[in-house]
């Protein structure tokens, strides 16, 4: 199992995602195009795809001039039935991808959030392993409309399309299920700046929020990367049947 793993930013950590993908035993090739490293011409070689956040925005073509590359390449793998998970701005590239619109500054949400699962979900290979409802953390300011032929699978009153599913295998999640604590509070650390100008009660109420909200959200995350992540083996088995 190889998997290809594209990192936006400097501080992307991957979290519950890392750690499903370990324990699958996963071959990982990390492109930091952050750090300018190069993006893949094709999916050849790799049986799927993660695509972590960002700062930038999926129309930031100007400053990311690889973002229409890497929106086709996600588009590729999805084309040739090869998961493909996109992550906060991975998810909003996925959905550009597909034809979908970006909604740029008008959804913003941050820290602990509950969403809810749309019915779709209970039969959804993924999201059926989480909970009806469960907090998830949340950084972000931009949305996405729902692709066509996209299946919504969860959503919550600051944002419509959470998740969603477009053909078997390629998932947007608006959502850092892949941010247990330990990558919060990792957040928390190089971005206290940021979080406390915008967000001046969150760093001394830290301890609270994580007491009430961590457990829960680290378990769903948890349970949903390695959802995820059985898709990489059952693609290989038909596959090689």
């Amino acid at each position: 199992m190889r998997v290809l793993i594209i990192e936006n930013f400097h501080a992307t950590h991957h979290g519950q995602v890392g750690a499903a993908l370990s324990e699958a035993n996963a071959e990982i090739d990390v492109r930091r195009l952050w750090d300018g490293e190069d993006l893949p011409e094709s999916p050849e070689g790799y049986d799927a795809l993660v695509v972590f956040g960002g700062e930038q925005s999926a129309l930031d073509d100007d400053t990311h001039p690889y973002i229409p590359a890497l929106a086709q390449l996600m588009r590729d793998f999805g084309e040739r039935d090869r998961p493909v998970l996109g992550i906060c701005l991975g998810s909003q590239i996925l959905a550009r991808a597909h034809g979908g619109r970006n909604l740029l500054g008008v959804a913003p949400e941050f820290g602990w959030h509950s969403i809810e699962l749309t019915e779709a979900a209970a039969n959804d290979p993924v999201m059926a392993a989480a909970a009806k409802s469960f907090p998830i953390f949340q950084w972000h300011s931009d949305t996405f409309t729902l692709p066509e032929g996209a299946l919504r699978l969860a959503s919550n009153a600051a944002v419509e399309n959470q998740c969603f599913r477009i053909g078997r295998a390629s998932y947007g999640m608006q959502f850092h299920f892949e941010a247990n604590r330990a990558v919060v509070e990792d957040w928390n650390s190089v971005f206290a700046e940021v979080i406390g100008r915008n967000h001046p009660d969150w760093l001394p109420n830290y301890a609270a929020h994580a007491e009430c909200h961590g457990p829960e959200a680290d378990a769903a995350g948890l349970a949903i990367a390695r959802a995820w992540v059985s898709l990489i083996g059952s693609q290989r088995l038909t596959e090689a049947a």
